[in-house]
């Protein structure tokens, strides 16, 4: 089944969308923090916050419980913006920092991390919003 989704403004400025719970929502992810970023005239940040906005949905499709997420694009200042994915999940990531090479999946986060200004979860009686904010360099 194929779920259609709109984007609209969550305040000014913002932007959200409300995707399938599903691996492809990484691409119309990424496609709203082009456009956002592009209207704003930050296109400096677009390929760090395209990277972390795909990881923060990865995590979600893996580990939230209902079949949709919301995906909040916002710029919290003149050079910032700030990505959110928000799920049923009440599960906090946890930044891995263990070398085991042999796993291929679960380092997602140690890349947020690098990518970011600052990371994090706020927590809600549903679920969880996990956010990162990025900066455009001075």
């Amino acid at each position: 089944m194929t779920v259609t989704a709109t984007s609209r403004p969550t305040g000014h400025p913002a932007y959200s969308q409300t995707l399938p719970r599903e691996p492809q929502s990484a691409a119309v992810a990424r496609r709203l923090v082009r456009t956002a970023l592009t209207l704003w005239g930050l296109e400096s940040l677009i390929e760090d916050t395209a990277l972390v906005v795909t990881e923060l949905v990865s995590n979600a499709v893996d580990h939230s419980r209902l079949p949709s997420i919301r995906v909040i694009v916002s710029r919290p200042s003149a050079t910032g913006v700030r990505v959110g994915v928000v799920d049923r999940s009440k599960t906090i990531p946890m930044l891995r920092t263990d070398s085991n090479g042999d796993q291929l999946r679960g380092r997602g986060l140690v890349l947020v991390d690098t990518l970011t200004e600052q990371w994090g979860t706020e927590l809600y009686r549903w679920g969880k919003q996990v956010w990162a904010d990025l900066e455009e360099a001075a």
